[in-house]
């Protein structure tokens, strides 16, 4: 696999941002032909943001990753020259990003500046262009960026013959390991840790991102549907939204497959908010990100009871945290700050890091990493890279698939399996197409 070099030159960026009207689906704007790396997507519910293209871009590695990729993007907002005549979060210049979930993973943090960025908000739409300037532009210059042509792209390549193989650990052996986590609980090593899982995805022809994309928001509206560098998915956990001054985060831990009977899934659901080992691992996470989002704000509200999320293919338990920023971090910095929360690693955290090493067996890369955006002023959003696949930058037909669970006492090693393999469905599902 390449890794991208780390750049740590800041260009001299010129954008414009305007409103404008007559726009149909976000996603359909995304042009076809396009290398996945140069698509960038962040929708829900049919508002967010897409961008295409690639005006300027960074990668950086280690323990530093977060600080350093915000570094950049300070430097590189800071220079910019900027028309903006919409002034929202999410207008002018935008950076998109990917973080791997280890300090250790060879991918690193990638930030993507695009050449073009369509936000739809409210009753608002933009288009920001974004050109690479050279030296100094006077005070007051009249950009005149490229207009792109904003209809739809068309329809989507569906992939053909598309295959599922084994990744680091088959099912059985990955239970198994479920099965060591929970010996490990019991003799008090930890709390909590979460196990994630892999699988290898080949196609006959290269895999089209516009049509993983609009399949997932077409079936998972409710999610975060994303797309930065490659990774592609939806996923149902904000991280942190930033929105001048004001911080949220939606922690997911607790999970029930969804039986497709309307009536039993009132049923699965109050079982869920009632039981004692989800509503225990549910705790853990919230916890985790209450206290770190304390350190960083006044006011930190955190409801005393979880609600049931439901999605197409499973519920979780959902807590809805808030909170008011008091040391004007960006929505990056805070990300970092809340990075790994108990909900995708465990807890005590140095414990089920070094258990999650032990037992996964693979490097997650960007898997149950930030993944999200953020302006010039620092507001965006980010949320955890679930639900989501990895493909191959050296080859378009292949892809890795990734989903996790959280083991705690109580839990059981079929089950979880089960549970690993229904969120693993969005991702299958939006590659095979919906079905006739």
């Amino acid at each position: 696999m390449n890794v991208p070099r780390r750049s740590d030159a800041a260009p001299r960026l010129r954008a414009r941002t305007r409103a404008v009207g007559g726009i149909p689906d976000l996603l359909e704007l995304v042009p076809a032909g396009l290398p996945a790396r140069d698509v960038s997507v962040w929708v829900r519910n049919g508002e967010g943001l897409v961008g295409w293209g690639r005006a300027a871009s960074v990668v950086t590695h280690g323990v530093a990753r977060f600080g350093e990729a915000q570094a950049w993007w300070q430097r590189v907002s800071a220079a910019a020259v900027v028309q903006d005549e919409v002034a929202l979060s999410g207008t002018g210049p935008v950076a998109f990003g990917s973080l791997a979930y280890s300090p250790d993973s060879p991918l690193g943090a990638t930030l993507v500046v695009p050449r073009v960025v369509v936000g739809r908000r409210g009753g608002a739409t933009w288009v920001t262009t974004v050109e690479v300037g050279a030296g100094r532009d006077p005070a007051g210059c009249v950009l005149t960026p490229i207009r792109p042509p904003l209809s739809s792209s068309g329809p989507a390549d569906s992939p053909s013959d598309v295959a599922f193989a084994d990744g680091a650990l088959s099912g059985p052996q990955w239970a198994q390991a479920v099965a060591t986590a929970l010996d490990l609980i019991a003799a008090g090593r930890i709390d909590k840790v979460v196990l994630a899982r892999d699988l290898q995805v080949d196609t006959r022809n290269p895999i089209d991102p516009r049509w993983v994309l609009r399949n997932l928001a077409a079936e998972y509206a409710r999610t975060w549907v994303f797309a930065v560098d490659g990774l592609l998915g939806a996923t149902p956990e904000l991280l942190v939204r930033l929105e001048r001054g004001l911080v949220t985060s939606r922690v997911l831990a607790g999970t029930i497959r969804r039986s497709g009977d309307d009536l039993r899934d009132l049923a699965l659901a109050a079982s869920l908010a009632r039981s004692s080992k989800d509503l225990e691992e549910h705790e853990y996470a919230v916890r985790s990100v209450a206290e770190a989002l304390a350190r960083h704000c006044t006011s930190v509200n955190v409801p005393e009871s979880p609600f049931v999320l439901h999605l197409p293919n499973v519920m979780h338990l959902a807590t809805d945290i808030a909170g008011r920023l008091d040391n004007g971090d960006t929505s990056l910095g805070l990300a970092a700050a809340l990075h790994p929360s108990a909900a995708v690693c465990g807890t005590p955290r140095p414990a089920a890091e070094a258990v999650i090493a032990e037992l996964e067996r693979m490097d997650r890369g960007r898997y149950a990493g930030p993944v999200g955006w953020m302006d010039a002023a620092g507001d965006g959003e980010w949320g955890i890279g679930l639900r989501s696949g990895a493909l191959d930058p050296d080859d378009p037909c292949r892809m890795r698939l990734f989903a996790g669970c959280g083991i705690v006492a109580g839990s059981d090693p079929a089950a979880e399996l089960a549970e690993s393999n229904a969120k693993l469905v969005p991702m299958r599902s939006a590659l095979e197409g919906p079905r006739p």
